[in-house]
């Protein structure tokens, strides 16, 4: 995800009006046991500086709706607005998203970057029916991808497919305009309405 966003953030913001760092915890585990602690070290910073906080975690197998009143309730708890949570007269400090289910359901909702690397790929692979919601692949959508692949001969060898070199080649060509995935779309939109 950090190779990600490393890549789409410079794309999507203006970054002479907008300073971003990626942070990454390594795991989704480490994250949710860390967030409270992290956002509240920069609550007095925001009393003097305009920082905004995106959370971006997998939704894997948790309940997307328990998940995401987690992170609110975390920003909410030590004295964070969110879109859903208005603290006081506070703007909104915090953006809570879920990669449903995984980061790979966002190159699924976007063939066009993967055939950009992958260019044996079938040009209609989302209109099969189980790549047709990206974010509702069954079966896992990392190993959905991985079998895709494989399938038209890339990967063969490898037992897994390789997260980071994947994150890395195909992220450069992702079109957020036309991306399918509706949790990329949310991403989208909660990025612009932290910046606004």
């Amino acid at each position: 995800m950090e190779v990600v966003m490393d890549t789409l953030l410079p794309r999507l913001i203006d970054e002479n009006r907008v300073v971003h760092k990626v942070i990454e915890h390594g795991s989704k585990t480490r994250l949710l046991s860390n967030l409270e602690k992290r956002l509240k070290g920069y609550v007095p910073r925001m009393a003097r500086e305009d920082i905004r906080v995106l959370v971006l975690v997998d939704r894997d197998n948790d309940d997307c709706r328990v998940l995401k009143e987690r992170l609110e309730f975390t920003a909410v708890a030590v004295g964070l607005s969110t879109i859903a949570a208005q603290v006081g007269a506070d703007r909104i400090r915090v953006v809570n998203r879920i990669v449903c289910e995984e980061l790979e359901a966002w190159y699924l909702g976007d063939v066009s970057a993967l055939r950009a690397v992958y260019p044996h790929l079938s040009a209609t692979l989302h209109t099969s029916a189980r790549f047709r919601d990206p974010d509702a692949v069954k079966g896992g959508t990392h190993e959905a991808l991985f079998q895709a692949l494989q399938r038209v001969g890339y990967y063969r060898g490898a037992s897994r497919l390789p997260k980071t070199e994947v994150a890395r080649r195909v992220s450069p060509h992702m079109t957020p305009e036309t991306n399918r995935s509706t949790s990329f779309g949310h991403f989208i939109s909660g990025l612009n309405t932290l910046l606004a």
